[in-house]
């Protein structure tokens, strides 16, 4: 954890400094296009996620491990403060502990729900089918079926995602075969929860032996290319690798895909991102532009915790193959996609500065300074273990999320909105992380609002201080 400078009077120079230094770069660095045309990443703070864009609004799916939960909002860059809606839980003990992955596909005027669960026991981890009672992704859903190849009947299988191939259906996933326990495999379907033959094994490259999974498909140029993530996903080197398939090609023949060499989606360290994968694609709502999803995490750390949704537009190269490019660091502003009606959302920096209608002051001793790097947004962050030391923001909107870093020497603070009751909420991470949301307000009426963190010198058993940070805050106006 950071040190506190010699005195309050270094502490207030070198604040001083920083900011002088950093404010001209900031200023440059200010994207051009108005606040509501813009977000930041992340979209969400669970992984594997999966988004569609339907009936006038993004669909977001992510593990939530004891339900199907699903995020709704017109645009991109509202998710993260869009209330979740329960679409699935279970009664059947066979079924209803760890729900992996979820994926929802169109089929006719129905929707259909992928996912895995067990009973409690990893290796039990099968795959299963939802069907909507409407035509909406949102629900409400009926269990439709177990699916199960012929030649995996009691194997282990995660990660289910359809591919659409010479006007057919198959079921792809991660599961046993010759070259991996979470290996590729690809069964035919005769329609959207029915599996009408056995699977097939896919010998898929990846960087390191252990895991294939994940399965993605894009259709462009006369080829079907497959994506997928290899590496343990608690890594820093979880990844995005690809196959391709002709168009016509029986994709239950193995040496009809085409292996890319090297990874398409990787760490980038100099961003603070590690760990990029478990992806899905989605277009824009006018359907001009194709998207990545995907979750990554913001530390270097061996750790399946801190892993948050985000979402970056892709390319396309010369050869017909999809560029991923490479992973945008937290924070990063981008324009939304094309067609998304805005946000009007927009940020402020632990300095004061905001691309929108915001304030920042404290009181007592605080200290700042770009110690934290890749890991804050815009490389700096205040922080404090001085209780009664306090940091208010003034903004206009209706909900305000906090990011800032999460560490071993964190405390709890008090937070407060518009002078009502103090929450506390406890900073501590057991590893260290950068841009963690530590607090999402409640949903305020539209207007003039102030939130308060005030520091209360307090901390966990596991925790060695008592700070607390401040990095960004994100304003919603939706």
């Amino acid at each position: 954890m950071r040190t506190l400078p010699r005195s309050a009077l270094l502490a207030a120079l070198f604040a001083l400094l920083v900011g002088l230094v950093a404010a001209p770069q900031a200023a440059a660095e200010r994207p051009a296009a108005a606040a509501a045309g813009t977000f930041r990443n992340p979209l969400n703070s669970g992984p594997d996620p999966f988004l569609a864009y339907a009936n006038g609004a993004y669909h977001l799916t992510t593990t939530q491990g004891d339900s199907i939960k699903m995020w709704r909002s017109p645009s991109l860059g509202t998710l993260l403060d869009t209330d979740p809606i329960t679409v699935w839980t279970d009664s059947d003990a066979s079924r209803n502990q760890h729900i992996w992955a979820p994926e929802f596909y169109r089929f006719g005027d129905r929707w259909y729900l992928y996912y895995t669960a067990d009973d409690g026991t990893d290796d039990h981890h099968r795959l299963y089918v939802l069907e909507s009672e409407r035509d909406d992704p949102a629900g409400p859903y009926h269990f439709k079926a177990k699916l199960t190849p012929p030649n995996h009947p009691n194997d282990f299988a995660i990660d289910p995602g359809i591919l659409r191939h010479n006007g057919r259906l198959y079921l792809a996933y991660s599961g046993i075969n010759p070259y991996q326990h979470n290996g590729l495999n690809i069964a035919p379907l005769s329609n959207p929860y029915t599996v009408s033959g056995d699977a097939v094994a896919i010998d898929a490259a990846g960087g390191c032996p252990e895991v294939r999974e994940g399965p993605e498909f894009l259709n462009r140029n006369g080829r079907t290319w497959m994506t997928y993530s290899t590496c343990d996903t608690g890594k820093p080197d979880y990844q995005v690798w690809m196959m391709s398939l002709a168009n016509g090609a029986d994709p239950l023949v193995p040496g009809n895909w085409k292996q890319h060499a090297g990874p398409v989606f990787s760490r980038a360290d100099d961003r603070g991102v590690f760990g990029p994968g478990h992806h899905a694609f989605f277009t824009s709502p006018d359907g001009t532009e194709d998207w990545l999803i995907y979750h990554a995490k913001t530390t270097s750390a061996y750790t399946y915790t801190n892993r948050t949704t985000r979402a970056q537009k892709i390319s396309w190269n010369a050869d017909g193959s999809p560029d991923l490019g490479t992973p945008l660091a937290m924070g990063a502003t981008q324009n939304l996609p094309s067609g998304d009606p805005g946000s009007g959302n927009h940020w402020v920096n632990d300095d004061g500065r905001s691309s929108g209608d915001a304030t920042l002051a404290y009181t007592g001793t605080w200290n700042s300074g770009t110690g934290c790097g890749t890991q804050c947004f815009w490389g700096d962050d205040h922080w404090s273990d001085r209780a009664g030391a306090t940091a208010t923001f003034g903004f206009t909107g209706t909900r305000i999320a906090l990011l800032s870093v999460r560490d071993t020497g964190n405390g709890i603070a008090a937070i407060s909105v518009d002078g009502g009751p103090e929450q506390r909420v406890d900073f501590y991470g057991a590893i260290r992380t950068g841009e963690t949301v530590q607090y999402l307000s409640p949903r305020l009426p539209s207007g003039r609002h102030t939130l308060r963190v005030r520091v209360t010198g307090e901390h966990n058993a596991s925790s060695g201080a008592s700070f607390v940070s401040v990095d960004r805050a994100e304003v919603y106006t939706d």
